[in-house]
């Protein structure tokens, strides 16, 4: 175990480690089971003990976040999303469009923001404003938003877990990696409540009718 650990530290701090994140969250926008928010959080629970450098880890986070967006935008726009539109009707892929949809008509470009927390949402999302033609300069400025945030979001919990586990990585990693798994768990559970909640009432009024 110490072996692997000493191999993962030699390869994260290792200079190309930004050209790696840059890369992996960039093309996490496009497939979304690319691990980026795993790779930035491991690389910042290392980064506490001084290598590599936590700023820059953000910095490129944020960059490499927002250059995938723009990727993931740039395909729908091009038909990209006609591509989801003409998936089996109870897919998951078409789900995914349906819901992004529906999430940017009512909420505009803030859904940019939140779709960062909710599985597959980020690549939906994108992809359907490019199709519908959302403005650039306002997606823009929404996506750095976005992207700002979620950097931070995955550099505190490689802080935390560096913090709380500083002589034993292993375990800030995977404490990290957790926390990340039950915020996003806990987002979703309250989302398919509040789903479930709105359904349940949009019945009951049916039924008045």
């Amino acid at each position: 175990m110490e072996a692997a650990i000493d191999l993962l530290r030699q390869t994260l701090t290792s200079p190309w480690v930004y050209l790696l994140l840059f890369g992996l969250t960039t093309v996490d926008a496009i497939f979304p089971l690319v691990p980026a928010e795993a790779a930035v959080i491991t690389a910042t629970v290392l980064a506490t003990g001084g290598e590599p450098n936590l700023a820059l880890l953000l910095v490129v986070a944020t960059l490499g976040a927002a250059a995938g967006d723009h990727l993931s935008y740039a395909v729908g726009r091009g038909g990209g999303s006609r591509k989801l539109d003409h998936s089996p009707v109870d897919s998951r892929r078409r789900a995914g469009s349906e819901w992004a949809r529906r999430a940017v008509d009512r909420r505009g470009g803030m859904i940019l923001v939140a779709a960062r927390y909710v599985p597959g949402g980020r690549t939906a999302v994108t992809l359907t404003m490019g199709a519908v033609r959302y403005p650039l300069r306002s997606f823009l400025l929404f996506d750095l938003i976005g992207s700002v945030t979620w950097a931070f979001y995955c550099v505190l919990l490689g802080v935390f877990g560096g913090l709380a586990f500083e002589r034993h990585p292993l375990h800030g990693i995977l404490a990290g990696i957790g926390l990340s798994l039950v915020i996003t768990l806990g987002l979703e559970l309250i989302r398919w409540l509040r789903h479930h909640a709105h359904r349940r009432a949009a019945r009951g009024v049916d039924r008045e009718c």
